[in-house]
């Protein structure tokens, strides 16, 4: 395990707490652990912002939760769950001295709004800080679903790690493409047009990469609308959120990224967007 004057000099340079950078660290050995668990490593497809962070941009928003979309339904099942992650603690202590409690993992099935079973994940850690006390250890948040289309090829990528334990092998895992993260995202946004999205979405459009894949991007964004029976996000379906996005920006954001730009500053850029998207060549 890295040192904490390790963790704290990474917190001084990127101007973020402790504990994010710490997170981040974590993050990354619990992803190699899933990769390295074989009932797992081909099954559980990484996605969403963490993955952004992790596995397709070396300086990105850091991200506090695990999201993945399971290829086995029969593994959203919390003692197959629990007794997995058991063996991934070991493995990730073994590897690194980061301590994942028996007692402190813990999964919960839920039903999710299209009546599917969900999983949501808690698991505490014992990292290069010590816990703020004895009865509130850090966690992570992981959010496991079955019911997702995969519209696009998995692609085993490595993870940015940038901390002195890096396996000589790195890490990898198996992960979205990067036309169907944009794609999700997109739909994501005009779902719930949540803080996190609207950055994400106005940060990937201005990435060179994006116009390259526009037509593969929209043709994943319609597959992925018809599955989940919504309407592809028009730029007035969003008004309706703009003043809750807008309420909790600073709070669900500005721990991530350094010098945060304003909300406005993404809002205003939505027009210039959605006349991209809707493109047709």
């Amino acid at each position: 395990m890295i040192s904490k004057p390790e963790i704290l000099a990474h917190a001084k340079k990127l101007s973020l707490s402790p504990q994010v950078i710490e997170k981040d660290y974590v993050l990354g050995w619990v992803l190699a652990g899933i990769f390295n668990h074989p009932e797992l490593r081909n099954s559980w497809v990484f996605k969403g912002g963490t993955c952004l962070k992790k596995a397709h941009f070396k300086t990105y928003r850091f991200s506090e939760d695990l999201d993945f979309t399971l290829t086995n339904p029969q593994h959203v099942n919390p003692d197959f769950l629990i007794k997995n992650f058991k063996q991934i603690a070991v493995w990730i202590y073994e590897q690194s001295g980061i301590q994942l409690p028996e007692n402190k993992i813990e999964f919960e099935i839920y039903d999710n709004k299209l009546g599917k079973k969900s999983c949501q994940g808690k698991i505490s850690y014992l990292g290069p800080l010590a816990p703020t006390s004895p009865k509130q250890w850090p966690r992570l948040k992981l959010d496991l679903t079955a019911d997702e289309l995969l519209a696009d090829t998995p692609e085993i990528l490595d993870i940015h790690h940038p901390y002195s334990d890096l396996p000589s092998s790195g890490i990898q895992i198996l992960s979205y493409s990067y036309s169907e993260l944009f794609a999700e995202k997109i739909r994501a946004l005009g779902e719930r047009t949540r803080p996190r999205d609207l950055y994400d979405v106005i940060h990937l459009f201005h990435f060179p990469k994006s116009n390259s894949q526009h037509l593969k991007i929209l043709k994943i964004l319609k597959e992925k609308c018809a599955f989940k029976k919504i309407e592809i996000p028009h730029i007035q379906d969003l008004e309706k959120h703009r003043q809750a996005c807008k309420a909790g920006w600073e709070d669900q954001l500005s721990h991530q990224i350094i010098n945060l730009k304003s909300f406005d500053f993404y809002w205003d850029q939505l027009p210039e967007f959605f006349q991209w998207l809707n493109k047709t060549c």
